[in-house]
């Protein structure tokens, strides 16, 4: 999928979501953090940045071959199914990735991240012992006895395998000091400050070499060899972190990676508190080895939680995020889980809080707006947007309202935060609601019928005007988070959305030319029925 860019002279913005394990499905977990990077993605752009956004799939775990092994079909047959149905979010979701990368088949992957390799060999930085270990296959991860918890992995509850053989380790216990300082003094910027001083707390308990290969017959004859070293293949997170680089054709150091690695000043990384340690610790460890520049941002969110409790299939409680968007729209998805999820935060998910957050704020709130709008501007103009006349005091809190929408938003998004920049928006949409029944469209329409060139005629005109304003703001700000919405609002009011309109002039107040046609659609969100409660003797099954 990766195209070539040349002679683009917009500042550059790289962003990248960690890549998935496909021993199963997406869930909506996943679906989260791919929504909110498309979303930062599509602001980016708007803003006129020239953004690339890299998603793709894990296929080289343990966990991957486990599962194809407990079905009784090659890994590779369930990999390649797998695989397919995360490539398949793209359209399901509206995501707009630039590339998306597989790390068993892509040659650029295969071959970079044995160039990555014997770039940290050649540092001294790779070496081979015997080792005893506890390892939690669901995270690919070795844990030490005091991070168990009762003998558990703290994120899976499992009790972890222990693994003994031979394998490659990697000197991370050289790299504690100058991870440090990069940390604390912002050149790799960790957010939200929480998850930073997790960090900064575990270097400074000391940093002990890890593992990063493991034997072919442990990793059942899967995964990328290690270069000079057929009996052994890499392990995992040596593999799938390389690949923030390796889709840019690090291996040939080519345009891609020039562009967006080398010389980018903003190449972040979007990934659950689940595997912080492995992209703020283990990654830019391998990169000062390797020589190679760093991430300068790392954004860590939390996680979807279904009825105040984790997802597991144990429980049957994972949430199909493909179900959701077909039966519901995708729009209403994303906006669920950017507007009702904190971004740095663990957010429940029920089903009976989706319908009535979207039947709320998209179908009332928006939806109605918009309607209505439209629908006034048929009846009362024969379908023209009229022109405004003098601002009234009336009017002052819709325009002020819309005048300081730009920086709030900007702030949010900057912080990682489109929750906020949401709450932000739905002001404005608030804003025009009350607008309307403060300043009764419909009253205005009865006493200009009566007195056809009286005040009310101009103060109609003025009042319809600021509506469809209000609402072409909408459009735009709406565009990185609800995008067939944001579209959908510019059709009817006649003022097609532009995506690549200068942000500042996008954003002013006063934009919607007089004169233009609206165009009266279909409802912009359907509203949903709440679903029916379990019996009481039942045991609650989820609803999705």
């Amino acid at each position: 999928m990766a195209k070539k860019k040349t002679n683009d002279q917009r500042p550059p913005w790289y962003v990248t979501t960690a890549i998935p394990y496909v021993n199963a499905r997406p869930h909506i977990g996943f679906a989260l953090e791919i929504i909110l990077t498309d979303a930062l993605a599509r602001y980016h752009r708007l803003r006129g940045e020239d953004v690339w956004f890299l998603t793709g799939t894990d296929d080289n775990s343990l966990k991957n071959a486990r599962a194809a092994e407990k079905e009784g079909i090659p890994t590779s047959e369930l990999v390649n199914r797998n695989a397919a149905f995360f490539q398949g979010l793209r359209g399901t979701l509206n995501l707009t990735n630039d590339d998306f990368i597989r790390t068993s088949v892509d040659e650029r992957h295969l071959t970079g991240v044995a160039k990555l390799w014997e770039a940290c060999a050649k540092n001294g930085d790779i070496y081979t012992q015997p080792y005893r270990g506890l390892y939690c296959v669901g995270c690919e991860q070795f844990y030490t006895e005091d991070e168990l918890i009762d003998g558990l992995c703290p994120e899976h509850l499992t009790k972890p395998e222990v693994v003994e053989e031979e394998n490659y380790f990697f000197r991370l216990s050289r790299y504690g000091a100058q991870l440090e300082e990069l940390i604390t003094s912002g050149q790799l910027r960790i957010i939200p400050d929480t998850r930073r001083n997790e960090v900064l707390s575990f270097i400074r308990s000391g940093l002990q070499d890890f593992s990063i290969s493991r034997s072919r017959a442990r990793a059942r004859d899967w995964g990328i060899p290690v270069p000079g070293d057929p009996k052994q293949v890499m392990y995992v997170w040596f593999d799938a972190l390389s690949n923030y680089i390796t889709a840019l054709d690090y291996t040939n150091e080519g345009e891609l990676y020039q562009h967006y690695w080398q010389h980018n000043p903003n190449r972040t990384h979007v990934v659950g508190k689940g595997i912080i340690r492995f992209h703020t610790i283990y990654w830019p460890a391998m990169l000062l080895s390797a020589g190679v520049p760093l991430p300068t941002t790392v954004f860590v969110h939390g996680y979807v939680l279904v009825g105040g409790g984790k997802m597991s299939k144990t429980l049957g409680n994972v949430i199909d995020p493909v179900d959701l968007a077909e039966r519901y729209g995708a729009d209403a998805l994303r906006y669920f889980l950017l507007r009702a999820i904190p971004s740095t935060e663990d957010g429940d998910f029920t089903l009976e809080r989706f319908i009535q957050t979207c039947n709320a704020d998209l179908a009332d709130r928006l939806g109605n707006l918009l309607n209505r709008t439209v629908s006034m501007v048929g009846r009362y103009f024969g379908g023209a947007v009229p022109a405004p006349g003098l601002v009234e005091e009336a009017d002052g809190a819709l325009i002020a309202t819309a005048n300081g929408l730009a920086a709030r938003v900007d702030a949010a998004m900057q912080r990682f935060a489109p929750h906020e920049a949401l709450a932000a928006i739905w002001e404005l949409v608030d804003a025009a609601n009350k607008y309307v029944e403060d300043n009764a469209p419909w009253s205005l329409a009865k006493q200009r019928k009566a007195e056809p060139e009286g005040p009310a005629a101009a103060r109609l005109a003025t009042v319809l005007y600021h509506l469809i304003e209000a609402l072409r703001l909408a459009s735009v700000y709406c565009a990185p988070f609800i995008p067939v919405a944001a579209e959908e609002i510019g059709r009817q009011i006649g003022i097609p959305l532009d995506t690549g309109a200068d942000w500042y002039t996008a954003t002013t107040w006063g934009g919607a030319q007089p004169g233009t046609r609206v165009a009266p659609g279909s409802v912009l969100f359907t509203k949903h029925e709440l679903p029916e409660a379990a019996p009481e003797s039942e045991e609650a099954q989820p609803a999705v």
